[in-house]
């Protein structure tokens, strides 16, 4: 279940401070970890089809950022056909966008992060048990929990 904060954040009402991070890092453009962070909340439920995004102003503003990244990185979404333009009420969670990104998602893992994985596993003599027995725990305790958020 949505928290009632993140759909007044989402209908425009409030500030923006608890649905995402307002730190920004330099090893990537503002406009790609604006993508990156609806992505994620598209991904962890925070952002369901149909629901509106923030606009570009608000984000804007709350961010201190200039209104063309915003929109660079909204654009990202409507290209990568996550998010779509309703001309005069803004951007909206398209239908199906988290099937399509979770699809991406794990290709992109499988493609680029298992084999790394897989290959500390084998350098770490790991046992398939021994992983099983390690995410059992993990997903016990309330603070792991919690950062898979």
């Amino acid at each position: 279940m949505v928290d009632p904060r993140d759909r007044a954040h989402l209908s425009g009402e409030g500030d923006l401070e608890d649905m995402m991070d307002r730190e920004w890092n330099d090893s990537q453009p503002i406009y790609r970890q604006l993508r990156d962070r609806v992505v994620a909340m598209i991904l962890d439920g925070v952002l369901k089809e149909g629901d509106p995004l923030p606009s570009v102003r608000t984000v804007a503003a709350d961010y201190r950022v200039n209104p063309l990244t915003v929109l660079k990185g909204y654009q990202q979404l409507v290209d990568e056909r996550l998010v779509e333009s309703r001309r005069g009420r803004g951007m909206f969670i398209n239908a199906g966008a988290r099937d399509l990104l979770l699809r991406g998602e794990r290709q992109k893992f499988l493609a680029d992060e298992w084999p790394r994985v897989h290959a500390t596993i084998q350098r770490l003599g790991l046992t398939p048990e021994e992983l099983l027995e390690a995410a059992a725990k993990r997903r016990s305790t309330p603070d792991a929990a919690r950062e898979e958020r």
